[in-house]
């Protein structure tokens, strides 16, 4: 198999050992795919929001407050951080920098790939542009639940694969959405002009 036609790689755990900030950028281009009793579906990230530590008071370790819910946000970096919000949908974060220091990327939206009719069963909708575009539709699409709490992203059930480069120009910012604190922090990230992401 040629370098060209070769599958994409899972993202080493050394790529979320970083500053929170340069993983959230980073992660636009990147593929998150699943692997769920058969049935394979992925899609490209393009749009995220950066939790950067104990300090952040819209994050859910702020003050270091370690909880049983919470737990897998302390680490170690490169695993799943899944919390249910709402009553009714679960949320995808990737933990970043270091064991003990909870800091993670939240998976607001993807541009869906693979296993498309898959997710329109699971998300009991067609129009592809709705499968992905939000943190709850993008796990029940992807059938991300609580069960992969504190999975490894490089195995077998969910991975995240490297992708095209995001061309810096191409990056927009701006505030988080859907928190009462720190609202006016610009940590959400998304790809400029992208009919994927959340509106």
């Amino acid at each position: 198999m040629s370098p060209a036609t070769a599958r994409p790689r899972p993202l080493p755990v050394s790529f979320y050992a970083r500053d929170t900030v340069r993983v959230a950028r980073d992660l636009l281009g990147a593929v998150l795919e699943t692997r769920l009793n058969g049935e394979r579906t992925a899609g490209r990230i393009v749009e995220v929001e950066a939790y950067v530590g104990p300090h952040d008071p819209a994050a859910h370790g702020y003050g270091n407050r370690r909880t049983r819910r919470n737990d897998w946000l302390f680490g170690p970096p490169g695993v799943v951080y899944a919390y249910f919000i709402y009553g009714n949908h679960w949320c995808v974060n990737v933990v970043t920098e270091r064991s003990d220091f909870p800091s993670a990327v939240l998976l607001r939206a993807l541009e869906p790939l693979t296993g498309l009719d898959v997710m329109r069963r699971r998300r009991g909708v067609d129009r592809v542009p709705l499968l992905c575009a939000g943190p709850g539709r993008l796990c029940q699409a992807l059938g991300i639940t609580g069960a992969l709490n504190g999975a490894p992203l490089r195995g077998r059930t969910i991975r995240l694969l490297a992708g095209e480069r995001v061309a810096p120009g191409r990056i927009a910012h701006g505030p988080r959405v859907g928190i009462s604190r720190a609202t006016d922090w610009p940590l959400r990230f998304w790809i400029k002009g992208s009919q994927w992401a959340s509106k």
